[in-house]
């Protein structure tokens, strides 16, 4: 029977991918292990990038900051004259990053700027110009006291002497926060950055992206202000995760923050295809798909092809060849060889036994012919001797003894005529039987008809022997007692029904109530025959007058069948 190729865990496909599955799936794990590697260490040289970057704009920041002081300390003589503010306006054009460059006397008035400066009466008195007064070269301060600018500002401011009254004012760079925070277009930033200014509060002064930026966690300033830099992951404002890093930019006042898109395994998986999980799970299909082609091309269809063959062997068409097996590998032609040499044999095997059973069907036929050729001789001698006596009694049993030998030698002739040597067919049987046992009183007493209704049923001769007898003794019954002297009418019905057959042998006479009481000889004979056929025998009298013999006996060919449940053994296997 010819099933699905995957219908069952145990075909060749299935096994053969499963063990090429599981020895490809080292591969597989090593793949992912090293993708997920590659993607930690990614991730890491993002952090490292990030904090670095952090750490660079720090250092820019502050660079530029000390830049400012070099400048101011530069510009500190030129800076009083007619032509100041002419020449600080020229210094911020050429230099940028410098909204406005501002020289202040003692008292916090404006001597010149640049661009224009924000009126501060209490200008004096505030804490970074005093620590100017006091005697800080330097103070780098965002909160002057007064807006210097239209954005967020830093104010870089550097004390000025005269050597006759000491203290002297301050020059100021103002400095626009922007201008210290770290260019997106730089290269050494990771994709997709964005860039902050926060002051020590957590407060966010200046960003490129305001969804990209959330709270800032409780610990990062004193984790920056310690290792310099610190870097953090957080789900932004559109619920994103990003690897985040503060660096403090001017003491620990201002810092900057820088962030990144964080991807998680997959999407990196799905950014980096070919150094991800792609050339693995590739490989593995690849390999699964090729042994699959390979199976089905080289071993597979020939399996099946050889099947085939196999299950028209099965049917008896024993003459197929299986010529395409030409095209297969060595191990199927052999294999198709041997299948073509066992339906040699199978041939050469059923041509003997056909020959012998053909012998046998041949020597059994005359053994039959014989067998019957010796029962008419045996009969003819019985008839011979039958004339031979004057005693009526005698006579009669000789007569019932030569029928009954008639009655065996026509099973056998029945037997040798017939197609089948096991099996006889009982119509024309009993039609013969009951004409040869009619046609022979004929001659002796008046006339009988017979009546024939008679099923079709094919019978062994182990079972016709006895109901040939039981019918022999039943019709010589009859012509005894019912047909003496005046004729009749003899009929002879044999019924299937279902699983018990019925042979009715009826008369039409008047004969005595004795009859159906009577243990003769014959009766104890009939008896005899029904319990071989395991069934009972009947004598009533039937609707005519006469008498009728019913045998009753199990339907041949259906007392033995076995029930579907009861099978076992090669019957169960098949």
């Amino acid at each position: 029977m010819i099933t699905s190729p995957w219908g069952s865990l145990s075909t060749i496909r299935v096994r053969l991918t499963a063990a090429l599955a599981a020895a490809l799936l080292p591969v597989l794990i090593l793949g992912a292990i090293q993708s997920s590697m590659a993607f930690r260490r990614e991730g890491e040289i993002v952090r490292q990038n990030l904090a670095a970057s952090a750490e660079r704009s720090a250092a820019t920041a502050r660079a530029r900051i000390e830049a400012a002081d070099i400048l101011l300390e530069t510009l500190a003589p030129a800076s009083v004259g007619l032509q100041c503010a002419q020449r600080l306006a020229e210094v911020t054009q050429r230099i940028p990053g410098y909204s406005n460059l501002i020289r202040f006397d003692r008292r916090g008035r404006v001597a010149c700027a640049a661009h224009d400066v924000p009126s501060d009466p209490a200008r004096a008195e505030r804490p970074w110009f005093q620590q100017l007064a006091e005697g800080d070269n330097l103070v780098v301060t965002r909160d002057p006291g007064a807006v210097y600018g239209r954005e967020p500002v830093l104010l870089a401011a550097v004390r000025s002497t005269d050597p006759k009254v000491g203290f002297d004012g301050a020059l100021v760079a103002v400095i626009s926060l922007q201008s210290l925070a770290p260019r997106l277009a730089d290269r050494s930033l990771p994709d997709e950055a964005e860039v902050a200014l926060a002051d020590g509060q957590g407060d966010y002064m200046n960003l490129t992206d305001r969804e990209a930026f959330p709270a800032l966690p409780r610990d990062w300033r004193a984790r920056a202000d310690a290792k310099g830099s610190v870097v953090w992951y957080a789900e932004d404002r559109r619920g994103q995760r990003r690897v985040y890093s503060a660096a403090p930019l001017v003491g620990d006042d201002l810092y900057v923050i820088l962030s990144a898109r964080s991807q998680g395994l997959f999407s990196w998986a799905r950014l980096n295809p070919l150094t991800g999980l792609l050339f693995p799970i590739l490989a593995f299909v690849l390999a699964l798909l090729a042994v699959l082609v390979v199976t089905e091309r080289v071993v597979i269809r020939w399996i099946a092809y050889l099947q085939r063959i196999a299950a028209l062997y099965a049917r008896g068409r024993l003459t197929v060849r299986p010529v395409q097996a030409e095209q297969a590998p060595p191990e199927i032609r052999d294999l198709a060889e041997t299948l073509e040499q066992m339906a040699d044999a199978i041939v050469g095997r059923d041509a003997t036994l056909r020959d012998n059973l053909a012998q046998k069907d041949a020597l059994m036929r005359e053994i039959h012919h014989r067998v019957k050729n010796n029962l008419q001789v045996i009969s003819s001698l019985l008839n011979m001797q039958q004339r031979a006596l004057t005693d009526p009694a005698a006579r009669a049993a000789m007569s019932d003894t030569r029928q009954r030998i008639t009655a065996l030698a026509l099973i056998y002739r029945a037997l040798y005529q017939g197609p089948d040597l096991k099996k006889v067919d009982l119509r024309p049987f009993l039609e013969e039987l009951t004409a040869q046992l009619i046609s022979a009183e004929a001659l002796h007493g008046a006339l009988v008809k017979t009546e024939m209704h008679v099923d079709a049923l094919v019978i062994d001769p182990d079972r016709l022997a006895p109901l040939a007898l039981f019918a022999v003794e039943a019709i010589t019954n009859a012509q005894k007692h019912a047909f003496a002297g005046r004729g009749g009418t003899l009929t002879v019905t044999f019924k299937v029904r279902g699983d018990e057959a019925e042979l009715d042998i009826s008369d039409d006479g008047q004969s005595s109530n004795d009859v159906l009481t009577a243990s003769g000889v014959g009766r104890t004979l009939m008896t005899a025959f029904a319990r071989q056929l395991r069934g009972r025998t009947e004598l009533v009298r039937n609707e005519t007058g006469g008498v009728t013999v019913r045998l009753v006996f199990p339907t041949p060919g259906l007392e033995n069948t076995v029930k579907p449940e009861d099978q076992s053994g090669n019957q169960a296997a098949a």
